[in-house]
């Protein structure tokens, strides 16, 4: 109507607003027969509507906030049958609203005092991998099971899928240890009987072997303590350019290699029937070269920082206080159903000038921190004071850290010839 006010056609209005003409021409004569009435919309044929919004709203309350007698959940005819309409029109506001009491997810948030900054560690390696290195993610998938069907695998027809037996009978199994290359998709792969620290210091040594001596190597691993033991401990003092990884506690999705297990289960173990414990190693040694004569990086997107955000969004039903460990916020006693409310980050706390309290690092190791400028970003750490001479220990790393939030990883390399020691630690700037 404003277009038609100011003289254009019909045929004009339409072509500007990418209308039909026949469009144009209707609303207008309904404007000149009934002027600002004739711009709203009219009464629509069909059945008058039966659900009132009461009854919407006692849907989506009874859904959210309470559950049937005796049951965990309702079923959308219990409780069409409760609010009184069918149960075709219960789920019809159940879609609208996005309710789905039927399902249900599962969650574990890490209880690592270091999470953040293990977290923007592997990230880092994956999405800016330092020059002239090889960042390698491994993991080791133990009690592969050697499966043999009891009766003969049935063939897929036009119209019925494979059909095999459920029950197997087991002849032995195997571990696979598995080191993927996170520029190139290749995977260094090693079968053992058992999987302790001798077995991975040699599949750490099948790395060596297999990796330019010229670059410097880094393993993104788990915590299994197999990977800490002193024999791992004396590989990597006799090994320096090898320097590894620890990913976070109960946070295994941030391996890569743990991708390719997937790939591995998926396309060879889950459907494979193998006769015997030689057919079952042959089968993944087969599966190993052809998937290095195509191999394709898996390509990490998620930043750290994302990560953290999504872990955050469990950080008002955490019980840490006075401030979560893994968002570093602060925390004050609120109302969110008597849990805490975090009031902000401590970095812009920081940048605003705000007192904070200090973190447990700084409070347990009783100094001011040390900022040490490295190739990538600041290193914040801690100086520790000096044991007397009589109480250092053999040259060994000595890793050193807090009880408890956002603690800093401090490694300490003794020096015997009381040298001052050389300390490496973990990013902890939020921003680094």
């Amino acid at each position: 109507m404003l277009a038609c006010a100011d003289g254009l056609s019909n045929t004009a209005v339409a072509a500007r607003l990418d209308t039909d003409r026949g469009t144009v021409a209707r609303w207008r004569c309904r404007f000149l027969r009934d002027r600002l009435d004739g711009l709203s919309d009219e009464p629509r044929p069909g059945v008058p509507r039966t659900i009132t919004d009461a009854q919407v709203q006692e849907v989506v309350v009874r859904t959210l906030e309470e559950t049937p007698q005796g049951a965990t959940h309702w079923s959308k005819r219990e409780l069409a049958r409760r609010v009184g309409i069918s149960s075709t029109s219960e789920l019809r506001i159940w879609r609208a609203f996005g309710l789905q009491p039927w399902r249900t997810e599962t969650f574990k948030i890490s209880p690592d005092p270091l999470l953040t900054g293990k977290i923007r560690d592997v990230v880092g390696l994956y999405l800016a991998p330092p020059a002239n290195a090889a960042v390698f993610a491994v993991d080791e998938k133990p009690q592969i099971q050697a499966l043999e069907r009891t009766a003969p695998v049935l063939p897929m027809a036009p119209g019925t899928p494979e059909r095999r037996s459920f029950d197997h009978v087991r002849h032995g199994t195997v571990d696979l240890f598995a080191a993927l290359n996170s520029a190139t998709g290749k995977v260094i792969g090693k079968l053992s009987a058992q999987h302790r620290a001798v077995d991975f210091r040699d599949f750490l040594d099948e790395i060596d072997r297999q990796t330019d001596p010229g670059l410097a190597v880094h393993v993104i691993c788990d915590n299994l303590s197999a990977h800490k033991a002193p024999v791992i401990h004396e590989w990597l003092l006799a090994h320096p350019r090898f320097e590894l990884h620890f990913s976070p506690t109960y946070s295994s999705w941030i391996n890569q290699v743990e991708r390719w297990f997937a790939e591995l289960e998926r396309r060879c173990l889950e459907r494979g029937v193998f006769c015997s414990l030689d057919e079952l190693k042959t089968a993944l040694k087969d599966w190993i070269k052809n998937w290095d004569e195509q191999a394709r990086p898996f390509k990490w997107t998620t930043t750290a920082d994302q990560i953290i955000d999504r872990i955050c969004r469990y950080c008002p039903y955490c019980p840490y206080c006075p401030y979560c460990p893994y968002c570093d916020r602060i925390s004050e006693p609120g109302t969110l159903g008597g849990q805490t409310r975090r009031t902000g980050c401590r970095a812009n706390l920081r940048a605003s000038g705000t007192p904070h309290p200090p973190t447990c690092a700084t409070r347990a190791v009783g100094a001011q921190p040390l900022i040490a400028e490295s190739g990538h970003a600041p290193y914040e750490l801690q100086a520790l004071p000096r044991p007397p001479p009589h109480s250092r220990p053999a040259p060994s790393p000595l890793p050193v850290t807090s009880g408890c939030g956002p603690a800093i990883l401090v490694q300490v390399h003794v020096l015997p010839d009381g040298e001052v020691p050389h300390v490496t630690g973990v990013p902890t700037d939020a921003r680094a």
